[in-house]
């Protein structure tokens, strides 16, 4: 089994006396697609670039593909590929006038920049804008070329900062296509504050709060929760005094229908095969009749949400 590309341990950043990466590990192994996740100052971009070798951590290490980002840099940045938000381009060049200015700068020369630009442009799609000026690319278009010119070296990680930040739903459909393409081929790492939409991209999801890694897979907390949506027509009280007597049950919480609508309740639960047998059976047997009973699975904002609160009672 080959080794991780990514290992981060026991990661911290200071700017100042402000602490913005708390201790933090993690590990990325070849070809995984995985999302870093949390609210805008949580301190992605930070971990971003000290990955990428434009910051140095305070205390900690970081490798990528085997190459320490303090003792090792050049060679480290040698094997990433970057995509900050907003990736500044050059509108006055036309796209492969561009590329070939990028695959120069990354060292590349004579038929290996030739052979490279035309290889990325084949695989991000981007072989009937080559000569359209940067400038007149819609948004999409310029998200592609920013993450061409970072595949240009055939990177082994590619580091992407809200990639999908200011595209419609058609880009957004469309780039979610093009990291399922990549994945496999590249390590992809991808920072974004939009947890539904991440959850669709990654095989595994990270997530960061005010510097500190609450999970390194976010998935795996929502595997040991289910969610039951039902709707029941009685007193409140005895439904909910009903539901809590089901093993595995952790949480009710109630919205009234509206009009002659029964209760709505969405019943928080353990991961057991037979959680919504025993609520329906708890119903019946107090002669409360669901008219819809359905296993919902949580999403990933709701585990965050979940994540937090107990960090905050362990706070407290």
């Amino acid at each position: 089994m080959s080794p991780p590309t990514v290992v981060a341990q026991n990661l911290v950043k200071w700017y100042g006396p402000r602490l913005a990466v708390r201790d933090v590990s993690f590990s990325i192994d070849a070809g995984e697609v995985v999302g870093l996740l949390g609210p805008n100052g949580s301190g992605k971009s930070t971990i971003f670039r000290i990955l990428t070798g434009y910051l140095t951590p305070s205390s900690g290490t970081v490798s990528v593909a085997g190459h320490d980002a303090v003792t090792d840099s050049l060679a480290l940045r040698r094997q990433v590929g970057y995509v900050p938000e907003d990736a500044p381009l050059y509108d006055h060049m036309r796209v492969a006038e561009f590329l070939r200015f990028m695959a120069r700068i990354k060292g590349l020369s004579g038929n290996a920049a030739t052979r490279s630009v035309a290889r990325v442009a084949g695989r991000l799609r981007l072989d009937g804008v080559m000569d359209t000026p940067v400038a007149k690319l819609s948004r999409g278009f310029r998200q592609r070329v920013a993450i061409a010119q970072a595949l240009l070296t055939e990177p082994r990680l590619l580091v992407l900062d809200e990639p999908t930040s200011g595209l419609d739903p058609r880009q957004v459909n469309a780039f979610r296509d093009l990291i399922r393409e990549l994945a496999g081929a590249q390590t992809v790492l991808i920072a974004s504050h939009v947890l539904p939409e991440i959850a669709q991209i990654a095989g595994r999801v990270m997530i960061l709060l005010d510097g500190t890694l609450l999970t390194t897979d976010a998935l795996k907390h929502r595997a040991d929760i289910q969610h039951l949506r039902l709707q029941v027509d009685g007193p409140e009280a005895d439904v909910r005094a009903c539901l809590a007597t089901v093993a595995g049950v952790r949480a009710i919480s109630a919205e009234a229908g509206s009009g002659d609508a029964p209760t709505l309740y969405i019943v928080e639960a353990a991961q057991r095969p037979l959680v919504a047998r025993d609520v329906a059976a708890a119903l019946a047997e107090r002669r409360l009749v669901p008219s819809e009973l359905a296993v919902v699975p949580p999403d990933l904002e709701q585990v965050f949400l979940e994540l937090t609160r107990r960090r905050d009672e362990v706070a407290a």
